[in-house]
């Protein structure tokens, strides 16, 4: 019977990635393998068809929080929330840079509630993450922070001031430099095909200009 089987099993998976490289919207599921951020069929069909986090422009974890994300601006592979559990509050701007990693139950904040009315965020302030950075689980970063490239932040960390030269590993609460990073170490790569969120990089500025506020 398994032999029977699993020529079947082999053509139903051939036929469905024949479907995922041939329509267009399905698309990014193929060309995203291997990336940093894969678009998965899973991840795809929790946002696009179930409607968990639909209003995202990139590829969310369904247990992921985002507001605003027409005030977010994601750099290639860059995807707020694609792990589970984050909390992306923009109120304000945010601004994250190419080939950024985000790990699980990270908030990044723009806006904090008034002191003496709590239903308001006054003054919501904006938010800048470099290219290359790592934030890592539980990390918080806070309204006004500006991490430059090869920013990692350690887990649990929380950022409360900015950091805009980059090429450091910071962590804590708050967060301070623990270590500088040699600059001539780091390495830019890059991705054969790229694509911001669910949009390819070649068509992101158009979209950027039509549909964000960033």
């Amino acid at each position: 019977m398994k032999a029977l089987l699993r020529p079947c099993y082999r053509a139903l998976v051939a036929f469905g990635w024949w479907i995922v490289r041939t329509v267009p919207a399905l698309r990014p599921i193929h060309e995203t393998q291997g990336t940093q951020t894969p678009i998965t069929f899973r991840t795809w069909f929790f946002q696009k068809v179930l409607g968990f986090n639909r209003h995202v422009y990139w590829p969310c974890h369904f247990t992921s929080t985002v507001a605003g994300a027409n005030n977010v601006y994601c750099g290639i592979e860059t995807c707020p929330g694609y792990s589970p559990g984050c909390y992306i509050q923009a109120i304000g701007k945010i601004y994250i840079g190419d080939y950024t990693q985000i790990a699980p139950n990270v908030g990044i904040i723009t806006a904090n509630h008034d002191l003496h009315d709590n239903r308001k965020h006054p003054e919501p302030s904006t938010v800048r993450v470099g290219k290359y950075c790592w934030i890592g689980m539980n990390a918080v970063i806070l309204p006004g922070v500006e991490l430059g490239d090869y920013t990692i932040v350690g887990a649990g960390a929380v950022v409360t001031k900015p950091f805009p030269e980059g090429y450091c590993v910071i962590g804590g609460n708050p967060a301070r430099l623990i270590k500088q990073l040699n600059r001539s170490k780091c390495v830019f790569h890059r991705s054969a095909v790229e694509y911001n969120g669910y949009i390819p990089s070649a068509q992101f500025e158009a979209f950027r200009q039509r549909r964000l506020n960033v």
